[in-house]
């Protein structure tokens, strides 16, 4: 099912949510435990001005896991990341329910993921979105596979894809450009 850029360019000018997975996806999917049972977690700093670019675009940004961890909510109080649903053991059930809360459809969301509690996400929505390194499974069934692995920039390089997409990258970037 995997199709190139130019084939997924209409889809990606529908899109106007973009859901992620975290670890595997926002973070390189290890975890890190210290002597006292602490879990720490590495973020990309790009994906964090992806997401923040999506949201100056006027687009909502969430995240689903099957986790649930402190640190996820930190990241996300940081990038102001307002849906957050930590503990989804069923992906495609917290799908819907944030679905039915925006009022957005599945066609206009892009759900970007790595493994397989993620495919009936990623063969739900409009834009299913594998990152480079994600199983075979997940591969195989999303539109689009991005080249950076989980935790190296895969949600900035789908954001910029997207917005590329809907004319509205170079716009987004011009502060930077001064």
């Amino acid at each position: 099912m995997t199709a190139d850029v130019k084939n997924i360019e209409p889809i990606c000018r529908s899109i106007e949510l973009i859901l992620s997975d975290v670890d595997g996806v926002m973070t390189d999917g290890l975890l890190v435990y210290d002597n006292q049972g602490i879990e720490t977690k590495r973020f990309y700093v790009r994906d964090g001005i992806g997401i923040r670019l999506w949201q100056k675009a006027g687009h909502k940004f969430g995240i689903i896991t099957l986790r649930s961890s402190q640190i996820v909510r930190s990241r996300a109080a940081e990038l102001d990341i307002e849906i957050v649903r930590q503990g989804a053991g069923n992906k495609l059930a917290t799908l819907q329910s944030i679905l039915d809360e925006t009022g957005i459809t599945a066609e206009r969301t892009c759900y970007i993921g790595d493994d397989l509690p993620d495919l009936p996400v990623i063969r739900k929505v409009g834009l299913g979105v594998a990152v480079a390194d994600a199983c075979v499974e997940v591969r195989q069934s999303a539109h689009f596979v991005t080249k950076t692995p989980g935790g190296h920039g895969a949600v900035r390089e789908t954001v910029e894809m997207i917005l590329k997409a809907q004319m509205r990258w170079e716009d987004l970037i011009q502060p930077y450009a001064m």
